[in-house]
């Protein structure tokens, strides 16, 4: 194979690392909210302003893609890791920010902006959506700082 890609750099890759981690992210936290929330708990799904069989099939919709997600996402750390390319501790700074981004934008803009659904129902809202949207920035807050110290490890590495 010729050029970038199937070259074999031995040179960890802090921002592909971070970006295929974050897709990681987002498909995990994807799968938590579905099977805890839309199955376990049985407190929303995806889209609730239809009927019951919508709301299911909507469901599968997002378990698919949730899938086809996580798929993409370990065959692309499995290319780094082959070409020696995977930076781990960035990687693990991309996972937490994919899966804040994912909890946040479900939190913000499909619950409140698209009203999709609620995070529960019957229920005052907002100590659901304070923790929901609180516990997105903290993963969030999370990935930013362990991708900015492994970012900075690996500027220190170059440097050297």
């Amino acid at each position: 194979m010729s050029g970038r890609r199937g070259a074999t750099s031995g040179r960890p890759d802090h921002r592909r690392s971070v970006g295929v981690a974050a897709l990681i992210g987002v498909a995990v936290m994807a799968a938590v909210d579905e099977i805890v929330f839309h199955q376990l708990l049985g407190w929303h799904h995806f889209y609730d302003r239809g009927t019951p069989d919508v709301a299911l099939l909507t469901d599968g919709l997002l378990h698919a893609a949730e899938l086809v997600t996580l798929v993409a996402g370990i065959f692309l750390v499995a290319d780094l890791s082959r070409r020696q390319a995977l930076a781990v501790p960035s990687a693990w700074g991309g996972f937490f920010l994919g899966a804040g981004a994912f909890q946040l934008f479900d939190g913000i803009v499909d619950h409140k902006v698209l009203r999709l659904h609620q995070v529960r129902y019957g229920v005052d809202l907002l100590p659901y959506d304070l923790a929901w949207n609180l516990a997105g920035v903290l993963l969030l807050a999370l990935g930013a700082a362990l991708t900015w110290r492994a970012g900075r490890e690996v500027r220190r590495a170059e440097a050297r």
